[in-house]
């Protein structure tokens, strides 16, 4: 199988690089050229990538026969900024819509919005990192999208959430590959995580979101507040901002009402100590400010669907 490994302008290679060396420790595991890799590029001249990296592709993109293309993320804290960088990488796209039918096209994080943007998702099932969740399903419409699923295949594309997405890619893609006791083996080998599960509520609280720095101070207010006493007018002034240019300034990073975002915020807190204590949820609801249990088990259970101890018992990492 022949993969491609795209380059362009600021993204982030790390994931691009990784899933090369999974490739070649199948392909040395199996002793067969299973997978064949090209750093591919619109342009053969040096890329500046991400964090001070430079890379330059051994074949363009254009000329190149692929059986998939495996297109990395940018890096990028807000949906507001997804159209201009899509507007910058216009010529990529384009060649992005310009592959054979036959050429599968595969993506994780925000490069996601690379494929969506080139129709290659049109039809498709997909999922998308969870921040960009809203703005991918109000921006293409005709995707089926599935955010509550990580990884994402289907016979001509694949989606991954989240900037580690490409392991879940690499993993399935080396599971069909090789045989169950030579996979086993190679999981073993590389000492491969287990993915952790994340309930859909709280994945938009991932670091590229918190990386803003207004969503930063946010967060850490909220967490600091008693639940009970977090009002839009309180959390402005510890800002020093209007609660206009407060609600204005959140609803541009995340598609969200101030006391919404905050409130997620502050429930994300309890599904932490739900997953990673033995706390009981009465000390929880009293230690971060809830005016009783009852009112926290209400409104965790609106945001997931299950209640505190139904949360616990799937996703605790006890």
């Amino acid at each position: 199988m022949k993969i491609g490994l795209l380059l362009y302008e600021h993204c982030m290679p790390a994931g691009l690089m990784a899933f090369n060396d999974l490739l070649q420790a199948s392909n040395r595991l199996s002793g067969k050229k299973l997978f064949e890799t090209h750093l591919v590029s619109t342009s053969l001249k040096p890329v500046q990538c991400a964090n001070q990296m430079v890379l330059t592709a051994n074949s363009l993109l254009e000329e190149t026969q692929l059986d998939v293309l495996l297109v990395p993320g940018m890096w990028t804290e807000s949906p507001s900024q997804l159209p201009t960088l899509l507007a910058q990488q216009a010529k990529l796209i384009e060649q992005i819509r310009q592959l054979p039918e036959q050429t599968k096209v595969w993506s994780y994080c925000t490069g996601v919005c690379f494929l969506a943007e080139s129709g290659r998702l049109g039809r498709q099932r997909a999922t998308v990192t969870w921040w960009l969740a809203n703005a991918m399903q109000k921006n293409y419409p005709k995707v089926k999208w599935i955010i509550d699923s990580d990884c994402v295949v289907t016979p001509k594309v694949a989606t991954a959430a989240g900037v580690h997405g490409y392991l879940l890619l690499a993993q399935q893609l080396i599971e069909k590959s090789l045989s169950k006791p030579a996979f086993q083996e190679f999981i073993k080998l590389m000492v491969l995580p287990r993915p952790m599960q994340q309930h859909p509520a709280f994945r938009s609280f991932a670091f590229m979101e918190q990386a803003d720095p207004l969503l930063r101070k946010l967060a850490g207010i909220v967490a600091q507040m008693p639940a009970e006493q977090i009002t839009v007018q309180t959390l402005a002034g510890k800002l020093n901002l209007s609660q206009r240019t407060l609600a204005r300034k959140v609803s541009a990073l995340t598609e969200m009402p101030v006391a919404s975002y905050a409130r997620q915020l502050k429930l994300h807190q309890v599904s932490e100590q739900l997953i990673w204590t033995i706390v009981p949820v009465n000390t929880i609801s009293e230690e971060l400010g809830y005016s009783d249990e009852s009112n926290l088990r209400r409104q965790f259970k609106q945001a997931t669907g299950l209640s505190p101890v139904q949360y616990r018992k799937k996703y605790s990492r006890n």
